[in-house]
């Protein structure tokens, strides 16, 4: 369908055939689940059900972070892979009833706690650990404003840009023009304020950056959608100082493997149990021993 497409929408909508592109299956109207699966159950008190998607990502960083900082918070980490439908088992359905990565279990409560949302674990874990979260109370309030900024504005870069320039079944200007407009006006407020601070709270690494890089420091980096030439990421000077100071963080490098199906086998660690995993059980040193 084209812009110049006759298309009258009708008075009702159904749901008749799956709307096409490269993640039409895991699209439908309703909710609930769509077969019964238990979840995978690990060792450690944290349980981790992802995939390495920006959102994903998130929360892979955020527990690298905390252990390197010498926390407590070893975690099994479980692929979700949502092409195959993995989000709709009951089990993780019963985490997140929303089917969507990633989804945390805290069995290290008096009662299991489930945490949904990729920014409600973000702030979950930072409450708890007291970690990456500002004590002061308004450089604390500047970082919620930023990790919502990002909760709130990806969606136009990820479900938006990021569908139609790359995974709809149809290359169509006008949603294209709408959401790369959208796309660099919010790279252009990211800039200013890193224009002002060195992270985006002031001068503390905080959630909001993990939460903010995830998405926009990999597609300043290159990494999304292979759009870095249309959208001129390099033009942003303020973002990819920061985008490429993040990257170099070892914590970082760690927490983009965890739960990667996709990409250079190297750089895949599709499960995580262990930090010895991230040298003895990426997807290379697995296949060699085939």
């Amino acid at each position: 369908m084209s812009q110049d497409s006759d298309y009258t929408p009708p008075k009702v909508w159904t749901w008749e055939k799956e709307s096409g592109g490269q993640f039409a299956s895991i699209n439908r109207p309703v909710a609930g689940p769509t077969h019964d699966k238990e979840l995978p159950v690990g060792k450690h008190p944290f349980q981790l059900y992802s995939l390495a998607t920006p959102n994903g990502v998130k929360v892979g960083v955020m527990f690298e972070e905390l252990l390197a900082q010498g926390f407590d918070a070893e975690y099994d980490a479980w692929p979700i892979r949502i092409g195959d439908g993995d989000q709709f088992g009951s089990g993780f359905v019963g985490v997140n009833p929303n089917s969507k990565i990633p989804a945390l279990m805290d069995h290290g409560t008096p009662e299991p706690t489930r945490v949904f949302e990729s920014g409600a674990i973000l702030l979950y874990l930072a409450e708890k650990f007291g970690a990456f979260l500002p004590r002061d109370h308004a450089a604390r309030t500047e970082a919620l404003n930023w990790l919502f900024w990002q909760m709130g504005s990806a969606p136009y870069l990820g479900g938006g840009f990021g569908h139609f320039y790359a995974y709809a079944p149809e290359k169509m200007e006008y949603p294209i023009d709408r959401f790369t407009m959208e796309t660099k006006r919010q790279l252009d407020v990211l800039d200013r304020r890193l224009a002002e601070t060195r992270y985006l709270a002031g001068d503390e690494y905080t959630i909001a950056d993990i939460a903010n890089w995830a998405w926009y420091g990999q597609l300043a980096l290159g990494r999304l959608y292979d759009a870095a030439e249309f959208l001129q990421v390099q033009t942003y000077e303020n973002v990819q100082r920061w985008a490429n100071e993040i990257d170099a963080r070892p914590a970082v490098k760690r927490g983009r493997m965890v739960n990667r199906t996709f990409g250079e086998p190297h750089e895949q660690l599709h499960e995580r149990h262990d930090a010895s995993d991230f040298e003895l059980r990426t997807q290379d040193k697995l296949e060699s021993q085939k």
